[in-house]
């Protein structure tokens, strides 16, 4: 596809100016990138730090398919951000994904996906939007967890324009995967990167703690814990190991 990519030198959010073009109509293909952010924000409202040298990049999408299926394109999202970050990794092996929307460097978080969505009324999707921060040359300290950069990995960063545009290529390749086989090439590609196979993990959903082992991802793309309740197949939450 074509996508339309307009660079701005700093702006409160990407994600508020593709929401916006969202609900005027803006068809898919908006891209939006941020070479510094004032109010960037990730996952459950918590805010992002923004520095110059990172990627703050928002996408409008118009995909096909069923509003149930939402959940499989943040998969696929996280997938094509893991192929673009590894074309830059003198070693690939440190990168990690973690359910749902975390890319990982050796354990710690270097990347982000907040996605949002709205469903079209006849069961289809309306439009679906992607904001993605990557930590290419800082790696902004968070309270509950330890980050990192591609810098950090020994790497001469890529500028946020160039990584932008070798992100909605794989992002392309991707769609186009999922077009012609649908959702099963994607869940492997993500398993691949994913967790090793029984690794602890605990999820947090609604307060509510459920620590088990991981057993793959479901064929939706539902994780997959085995817990003390049996097999239990998660649709949601935050996810620690």
């Amino acid at each position: 596809m074509t996508w339309r990519l307009s660079v701005h030198e700093e702006l409160p959010s990407t994600q508020d100016v593709v929401l916006a073009g969202a609900s005027a109509g803006e068809a898919d293909g908006l891209a939006v990138l941020a070479l510094a952010q004032s109010a960037g924000r990730g996952t459950q409202g918590r805010p992002w730090r923004s520095p110059r040298g990172n990627l703050f990049l928002s996408l409008l999408m118009r995909p096909s398919g069923l509003a149930r299926e939402l959940p499989q394109w943040s998969l696929l999202a996280a997938v094509a951000l893991a192929d673009a970050v590894s074309g830059y990794l003198p070693d690939a092996g440190v990168l990690r994904l973690k359910w749902p929307n975390d890319l990982l460097l050796g354990g710690a978080k270097a990347a982000g996906i907040l996605t949002q969505a709205a469903p079209d009324g006849a069961g289809g999707i309306a439009w679906l939007a992607f904001g993605i921060g990557v930590n290419l040359a800082e790696a902004p300290p968070l309270p509950d967890r330890p980050t990192a950069s591609l810098a950090g990995q020994g790497v001469a960063p890529p500028s946020p324009t160039r990584f932008a545009w070798a992100l909605l290529g794989a992002l392309d390749h991707w769609r186009g995967v999922q077009a012609a086989e649908g959702f099963a090439p994607v869940r492997a590609a993500w398993m691949a990167r994913g967790p090793a196979q029984g690794a602890a993990l605990t999820v947090t959903q609604a307060g509510r703690l459920r620590a088990g082992h991981y057993a793959g991802l479901a064929e939706d793309g539902r994780l997959l814990l085995c817990s003390t309740e049996g097999l239990v197949a998660v649709s949601s939450g935050e996810i620690s190991g």
